[in-house]
């Protein structure tokens, strides 16, 4: 008993510390920190019953109702058969790689990555995105071409937020083109399918915006940034569309030490947003043509536009110069979509001053990537490249409106298939209704019974209105007699006897068009 008198006396202390944490206001992390080890003390008395577990999912990380299910399921089959449009084939990887596989590769955002234990003298990292797995496929199997999708969960080990459909675990949806192509045909078909996905998911208005890592490295080059800071300045003007241009020019100068000289060139550039002509102005640019690194981007972006009105999809797309993305893979063209509240200004008028960029409210970005040449050569032993261009849907954040869409709605989300219910007037049919629902399962169709011997026609009839099930099959002793089926359509209450051998194509008949 002296035991569990140190445990009681120990969980009383740690109590006391989480108390004290608590009132003085600590942070989140340092009172998880506390309550956990009490949770941990208390857990040591456990057999006699009174431990309670905690009921909770992890930070970061969510559980998924059969109605979110629906949702989910509804938005990957929109974006996995645009995908198939576009002839991708899929691949799967490990949740988790070595640990050097993913060292490196981000940039700042590489603390992100979730360290596992060493495993039998491994050191390994659950994957932080689907691209570099996929260099590394591409790398260890010599494959110089693919057009591949690939959909699964990925891990960062980020302060969530989950309102806003950030989380430490979600889905990526990837669509990556590699092989060396001509210029900017690969790039333009992946902003013809984030214009196509984000069309048909009915997200609401949306824009693509647009620029090229080599026009921001040739536009620090001759702002006066230095070499060895134009990653992380980088970073830092991918922070404009959270933050106003005061405070990241305050970045840039208090914390990264840039001149204020520098900085407010480079604010001169980010402002700039337009089209073909912006990019054909810029290559006059008494500044930017001195970089022969812009003057390319520059090039690629005309040619990039002329393919986009081809594809009639120049209405939502905008050459942005504040857009950076930050990972350090990146080598060309780089483009995120951000959907943005009703009552946008039109993208074809220029908006030098930045004014487009005030009217429109972003709601965040959802679907994100670009081209990353130099990613594949990293794994390889020979250092053989291979291009890639490829984007990345924000699944999670289509979920969220999704979600709050439907909910808005109030619609009646369907969270099972089930096209025919087999049920019963009279009592002891039982074996007649499993005799028949397994007919109808061999031939394909959805279907379902009730799990009791003589359940009441009402509460048959109610089940099949709850859960949206279009028909019911009804037999009775008369039916059997005389070889049919009462076929009844739940919204109609219509009722048609068919004879049983031609139920099974009546059914398929009257649900295919559903």
């Amino acid at each position: 008993m002296e035991d569990k008198a140190q445990v009681q006396e120990a969980i009383k202390v740690q109590g006391e510390v989480v108390r004290r944490l608590k009132s003085e206001k600590a942070s989140k992390e340092q009172i998880d920190e506390e309550v956990a080890k009490l949770l941990a003390l208390k857990a040591q008395l456990g057999d006699d019953g009174k431990h309670q577990f905690v009921l909770k999912t992890a930070k970061g990380t969510r559980d998924y109702n059969p109605k979110q299910m629906a949702i989910r399921e509804k938005v990957f089959n929109t974006i996995i058969s645009c995908f198939k449009r576009h002839g991708a084939e899929t691949i799967d990887t490990p949740v988790f790689e070595l640990k050097e596989t993913l060292t490196g590769k981000y940039g700042e955002d590489s603390k992100l990555i979730y360290d596992l234990k060493d495993q039998g003298g491994e050191l390994l990292s659950l994957r932080y995105d689907l691209t570099v797995p996929f260099a590394r496929y591409l790398a260890m199997n010599k494959i110089t071409n693919i057009k591949r999708y690939h959909i699964a969960k990925v891990y960062r080990r980020d302060n969530p937020a989950m309102t806003r459909g950030r989380y430490r675990e979600f889905y990526q949806c990837d669509f990556d083109i590699a092989g060396q192509y001509d210029a900017m045909i690969p790039d333009a078909e992946c902003l013809k399918i984030v214009y196509e996905i984000l069309s048909e998911l009915e997200l609401g208005d949306f824009r693509i915006k647009v620029n090229d890592r080599r026009i921001l490295d040739g536009m620090f080059a001759v702002c006066g940034v230095p070499d060895d800071k134009f990653r992380t300045i980088c970073s830092t003007v991918d922070k404009l569309d959270k933050m106003p241009w005061e405070d990241v020019k305050k970045e840039m100068v208090n914390e990264k030490g840039l001149s204020e000289e520098a900085a407010d060139l480079i604010g001169g550039y980010v402002s700039m947003q337009g089209g073909m002509d912006l990019a054909e102005r810029l290559l006059q640019d008494q500044k930017l043509s001195q970089s022969k690194q812009a003057c390319a981007g520059l090039s690629d972006i005309k040619l990039l536009f002329s393919y986009l009105q081809l594809f009639q999809v120049t209405d939502k797309v905008v050459f942005d110069l504040s857009l950076a993305r930050g990972l350090d893979y990146y080598t060309g063209i780089i483009y995120e979509a951000v959907l943005t509240q009703a009552g946008m200004a039109p993208v074809t008028n220029e908006a030098q001053n930045g004014a487009n960029a005030e009217e429109s409210v972003s709601v965040g970005s959802v679907a994100g990537g670009g081209r990353y040449d130099g990613l594949v050569g990293m794994f390889d032993p020979k250092g053989r490249k291979v291009p890639c261009v490829g984007v990345s849907i924000g699944i999670e954040r289509v979920f969220s409106i999704m979600e709050q869409k439907a909910e808005a709605l109030a619609e009646k989300v369907r969270t099972t298939e089930v096209q025919v219910m087999v049920a019963s007037a009279q009592k002891n049919l039982l074996e007649e209704r499993l005799r028949l629902v397994s007919e109808l399962w061999n031939a394909g169709i959805k279907a379902e019974v009730m799990y009791k011997k003589n359940p009441k026609l009402l509460s048959q009839l109610q089940h099949c209105e709850e859960s949206g099930i279009p028909l019911v099959a009804i037999l009775g002793e008369q039916e059997l007699k005389d070889g049919v089926v009462k076929l009844r359509v739940v919204a109609t209450r219509e009722e048609v006897d068919i004879s049983r051998a031609e139920l099974i194509a009546e059914i398929k008949k009257r649900t295919s068009v559903a």
